[in-house]
């Protein structure tokens, strides 16, 4: 057997074994349920189910003021009436009946809504589990959402996303990748690999003919075509990793200098310990903060000095470890002290610093005089490193704060996200498209080698193999399993 023909019944054998998990997952038909507001007690909460006999299993706890059963009534209808268990009244509540397929699921579901109570919300739960159903693992309803057909995987992770979306720009990005468009990006790439890897097997099947059905030169700039959508959508992660996690900022400089007293004024909290005892900070401290609808993830690292404390030596490490990963650069400097400190660490924080955006901050400037801050700016005339800002504050009296926030925004550089962008956020996906990238890149080298079209077949189904993963088509049981745990249950 050829090979193009061994490698085709390699990819279908995995497909089928998928297929065939995914069926029988689809068919389990148990009926789950689960809280799917947040935990605690608030005004009202919604108590999800799913799955065919779910609105038979509600009929058992509720009675309507007519007496109708949910059973009869019209689908995407709410209905107001008593959950109850025998003769005892637990709660008022509003039922939302939904028919297959058209739910979030896709299958039939209800969406109990009763008051907020801890007590009230347990006691329904109770009553459903009691009746027939089973509470839902995490993710499990956008689980069987994906098993059912109304989106695929890629949109899936896109729910989780758009629920941890903390900025309008992560937001903007999970609404337009649940919306499909990162999907379409893929379908459209798909085809048009397909349509290639068609016409490569087709002259396989007359090779004996010297039958060619492509030009080889049409097939090349298809393949660059291909090449150049796959490797935008791989470097946008650059960027869509530093809007979903935040973009780094070191807070660096020397102990006593107010790193900590600094993230505790942007964070709004007492974070840091601040002491005036030198080497405070001995580890890593991050969090993340918005400002200005962009996230920033600070990092507060230990002072930078000559110690013989090993711990402390660790954390100094550490700090330049940190310096190495950040975007932004805050070298924290005490004003009262800036010659020499600049002058200490200059030689150990520049060839760092390549790259990244330096801002000097000047801290405990209510200490120094005018002429001090101007001396200060002309020292800076003569420092090595000329992409840099400066700026002057006082993190213990606030002042300057909101500036430097606003120097932050600037140095973020991130582009303007609208809902039809398409960048890449998700770990998963980026590594996909990496492999995907490195398949499309051996067609190139093929093509330009005039290789055999078997060869070309290989890697091109290879990149097929990798974008269909992406999307769910291909993926195994076990990747899902660890894509849906990490969601919250009830969604």
């Amino acid at each position: 057997m050829s090979l193009h023909l061994d490698s085709f019944f390699s990819l279908y054998a995995i497909k089928k074994i998928y297929l065939c998990m995914k069926e029988i997952t689809m068919n389990d038909q148990t009926v789950i349920c689960a809280i799917a507001t947040a935990p605690g007690m608030g005004a009202i909460a919604v108590i999800r189910l799913s799955g065919k006999g779910c609105i038979e299993i509600c009929d058992r706890i509720f009675v309507s003021p007519s007496h109708k059963k949910l059973v009869d009534v019209l689908p995407n209808t709410i209905h107001f009436g008593k959950i109850v268990n025998k003769e005892e009244l637990i709660d008022e509540v509003l039922i939302s009946v939904f028919h297959a397929p058209h739910s979030f699921t896709g299958e039939d579901s209800i969406e109990i809504s009763c008051h907020g109570s801890v007590y009230i919300q347990q006691r329904i739960l109770q009553l459903l589990i009691s009746s027939g159903a089973r509470l839902a693992a995490p993710g499990e309803f956008t689980q069987r959402a994906f098993l059912n057909g109304k989106m695929d995987l890629s949109q899936a992770e896109a729910v989780a996303d758009l629920i941890a979306s903390t900025s309008a720009a992560t937001h903007r990005l999970a609404m337009s990748q649940m919306r499909g468009g990162f999907s379409k990006e893929l379908t459209d790439l798909r085809e048009k690999l397909l349509n290639f890897t068609s016409m490569i097997e087709l002259e396989l099947d007359f090779s004996e003919e010297d039958v060619e059905f492509a030009d080889r030169s049409a097939l090349l700039q298809l393949a660059d075509s291909i090449e150049k959508v796959i490797a935008r959508l791989v470097h946008s992660f650059n960027v869509g990793n530093v809007i979903k996690n935040g973009v780094p900022v070191a807070i660096i400089g020397e102990t006593n200098a107010g790193k900590s007293t600094l993230l505790n004024v942007l964070l709004n909290e007492d974070k840091a310990i601040v002491s005036d005892i030198h080497g405070t900070t001995r580890d890593v401290i991050e969090d993340t903060v918005n400002i200005n609808g962009i996230t920033f993830r600070f990092i507060d690292t230990a002072g930078i000095r000559e110690t013989n404390d090993t711990i402390e030596n660790l954390g100094i490490e550490r700090t330049f470890q940190k310096i190495d990963q950040a975007e932004i650069i805050l070298w924290m400097i005490d004003a009262t002290d800036a010659p020499s400190q600049i002058e200490g660490l200059s030689k150990k924080l520049l060839p760092h610093c390549e790259g990244k955006h330096l801002i000097l901050t000047f801290n405990k400037s209510d200490l120094i005089r005018e002429e001090q801050k101007e001396a200060i700016l002309f020292l800076l005339t003569n420092f090595p490193k000329t992409d840099i800002n400066s700026i002057f504050i006082s993190a213990k009296q606030h002042s300057g704060t909101d500036e430097l926030q606003q120097m932050l925004t600037e140095a973020a550089h991130l582009p303007t996200i609208t809902q039809n962008d398409v960048i890449v956020t998700n770990v998963r996906h980026h590594e996909a498209l990496s492999l995907a990238l490195e398949a499309i890149h051996r067609v190139q080298e093929g093509l330009n080698r005039n290789i055999s079209g078997d060869f070309l077949a290989q890697d091109i189904r290879e990149c097929i193999f990798h974008l269909s993963d992406i999307a769910g088509e291909v993926t195994n049981d076990m990747v899902l399993q660890n894509i849906f745990q990490n969601f919250c249950i009830g969604k």
